[in-house]
């Protein structure tokens, strides 16, 4: 989200001083109940399997919620609402594209829980035993974890400032850094139970209060789904080309093949998020980790369906060319439609209704950080210390001690960047970050879990070739530069006129993963037949007991 847009949609729809005091007494009780709930649910003892999946004690529904809340995140709960808003057909059809990622994820959650153990270097170092496999897979964690930390980061701090009625560039410094500090804090203490139930906390919050606002948008249209359809297609300012595709970016080929390059994206790096493959890690068997991802799927599937309603609400009931005048992606969508609505809704009822859609937003963003970090520092403790470094030879104490010094040092980085860099537009970070799932993780995964051939060298042609053509592709996009949404508005070196190169990008990544794989097939023969056994045996027949 941008600290622009942000900052003209709460002085826009926040009224007076009753309703800020009533935000801020619900953020900090949040921030008090998530801070009780990381303490009581924290690791028990100083073991790996208790820090980085809470001793898998969760049931299939408490794992649905929490990964729910893995994938709902500032800009799936902003972006998609307001996208419905302003541009009809291609919000609705990326609200299809979000579902469908934990649809895909349905697919691998399976064969992923059997192959891995905590982390992406536990699954990928399954097919290709050794140092160079944890290496690379800390690679491509940190490359997709730490842009999408420092973007959620900033956003909040943003997000924290305005709150507390503060508008000047060190105000929101102050708030990002306090806001990074209290994320570091909740994954220090409740490891993966902790922030799970954060996580669930933060579902609970924002369902609810979805589906309260789509329950005021039908009834402000006497629960006629004609009139409501009706009255966007007609606020949005389209009129009949609100219903067609190609409203989100442009009419031309360009646009067209950039917002599939965008869904390709959403889709395919959703579905491989590295907190999310570590999340399902925490399900204590195959069968478990595909029922906790129906039930995510259903409950996401209702959550998009209310986003949805609240989109098409707020062009029938703000109108497309208001929201469109604060901020053109519409991210202001939802604010916007709790204060029109709070217009018509008694004092006390109104007050309530903006400061549950305020602290959503608040909740979306702070809840999601907790995951990533922990995400990010398992790879540089587990991955990188405790097996590239110490071949394994570490106590599970000490893991555990060098992973709470690793959310410190990957959380210390994205705060500083943050801080440093506050102001700028981060939301482009969302397109690498999933860009650089979708290219890296993505064909590492299916590869080591589906292909016989697969071997170290595709791995590693895979992780770094896809990380260096992805950024190299980002860099050259729009996304970087050449427009004044860029993450560098006054530069314009663009050489690729798209916003998102995933379409692009996810290919290399499979090709190179081929290429790799049969060079390293013609330079060294497959690393045996036990390790091939022992791959079928994890992927096909189930995990063992670690």
């Amino acid at each position: 989200m941008t600290e622009l847009s942000l900052a003209v949609g709460f002085t826009s729809v926040s009224g007076g001083s009753d309703e800020r005091a009533m935000v801020l007494t619900a953020f900090m009780a949040f921030i008090v109940l998530s801070l009780l709930l990381c303490i009581l649910a924290g690791p028990e003892g100083d073991t790996t399997a208790d820090f980085y999946t809470g001793n898998r004690s969760l049931t299939p529904v408490q794992n649905a919620l929490a990964l729910t809340g893995d994938y709902i995140s500032a800009a799936t709960l902003l972006g998609v609402s307001g996208l419905v808003a302003v541009a009809g057909y291609d919000g609705i059809s990326l609200a299809v594209s979000s579902c469908l990622a934990v649809g895909v994820f349905l697919l691998l959650a399976g064969p992923l829980r059997n192959a891995g153990r905590y982390t992406l270097g536990d699954i990928l170092a399954l097919r290709s035993p050794g140092s160079s496999s944890r290496i690379a897979a800390a690679t491509a964690t940190l490359a997709v974890c730490v842009p999408f930390l420092v973007l959620q980061l900033a956003g909040a701090g943003s997000a924290t400032a305005l709150l507390l009625g503060l508008t000047s560039l060190g105000a929101e410094q102050v708030c990002t850094a306090f806001v990074g500090v209290l994320m570091i804090g909740y994954t220090v203490l409740g490891g993966m139970r902790g922030t799970s139930l954060v996580q669930i906390v933060k579902v609970a919050v924002v369902f609810t209060t979805m589906v309260l606002l789509a329950l005021l948008v039908l009834r402000h249209h006497d629960f006629d789904l004609g009139a409501l359809l009706t009255a966007a297609e007609q606020g949005s300012g389209l009129h009949g080309r609100y219903f067609e595709p190609g409203q989100a970016l442009s009419d031309g080929a360009a646009g067209r093949l950039d917002f599939l390059s965008l869904q390709l994206s959403v889709v395919l790096g959703g579905a491989c998020m590295p907190h999310v493959l570590m999340r399902i890690n925490s399900a204590t068997d195959s069968a478990t980790a595909r029922r906790a991802t129906r039930y995510a799927i259903a409950i996401m599937t209702a959550f998009f369906l209310c986003v949805v309603i609240a989109g098409l609400g707020a062009a029938g009931v703000v109108g497309g060319q208001k929201i469109r005048a604060l901020d053109s992606s519409g991210q202001m969508a939802l604010l916007l439609l709790a204060g029109e609505l709070e217009a018509g809704t008694s004092g006390l009822a109104g007050n309530v209704l903006y400061t549950a859609v305020a602290c959503s937003v608040f909740v979306t963003v702070l809840a999601v950080v907790a995951g990533i970090a922990l995400s990010a520092a398992a790879a540089l403790a587990h991955d990188l210390h405790a097996h590239a470094a110490r071949r394994g030879r570490m106590s599970e104490r000490r893991e555990v001690r060098s992973a709470r010094w690793a959310v410190g040092a990957v959380g210390g980085l994205c705060i500083f960047v943050a801080v440093m860099a506050q102001g700028r537009n981060f939301q482009s970070l969302t397109h690498l970050a999933l860009t650089l799932a979708a290219s890296t993780v993505l064909p590492a995964c299916l590869y080591g879990l589906f292909w016989s051939k697969y071997n170290r060298t595709g791995l590693l042609w895979t992780v770094y070739g896809g990380v260096l053509c992805t950024t190299a592709l980002y860099v050259c996009s729009l996304s970087f530069s050449g427009t004044p949404t860029s993450l560098l508005p006054g530069q314009d070196f663009h050489l690729v006129g798209l916003q998102s190169t995933a379409v692009m990008a996810i290919p290399a990544g499979f090709l190179l993963g081929w290429m790799g794989s049969a060079a390293g097939q013609r330079a060294q023969p497959m690393e045996g037949a036990g390790t091939d056994l022992r791959w079928r045996e994890r992927v096909l027949v189930g995990a063992r007991e670690e």
